[in-house]
């Protein structure tokens, strides 16, 4: 399994829970796509667009749930980052953890339900 990030607030990740989507950010609606980051890159996102913020969810999935819905295309740096073309449905998630503040980043904390 490849696991793949979607970063978002708790209150978000909860009605997302509710409802069945994961709702969009800004800037997936602005590109057309889901935004969303590979294991090794999921921390690094956190820290770049996420700082100060408290009430962090990384949701994780698996990638190969998507097929051809799910694109790797260049971003930061270069490296190829996870693009979903569809919906991003909670029930798809393999588990939910919070993102905890650490050393001017962040770390994983325990899991959410």
């Amino acid at each position: 399994m490849t696991a793949i990030y979607k970063i978002l607030s708790l209150a978000d990740w909860r009605g997302a829970l509710e409802s069945g989507l994961v709702p969009p950010a800004d800037i997936d609606r602005r590109d057309g796509f889901i935004h969303l980051s590979a294991e090794d890159q999921v921390l690094e996102t956190a820290r770049l667009h996420f700082a100060g913020r408290e009430d962090l969810v990384a949701a994780e999935f698996c990638a190969e749930d998507f097929g051809d819905h799910l694109k790797w295309e260049a971003s930061r740096g270069g490296a190829l980052f996870p693009h979903l073309f569809a919906e991003l449905r909670a029930d798809k998630a393999t588990l939910a953890r919070r993102l905890v503040a650490a050393d001017g980043g962040f770390e994983f904390g325990g899991d959410v339900e």
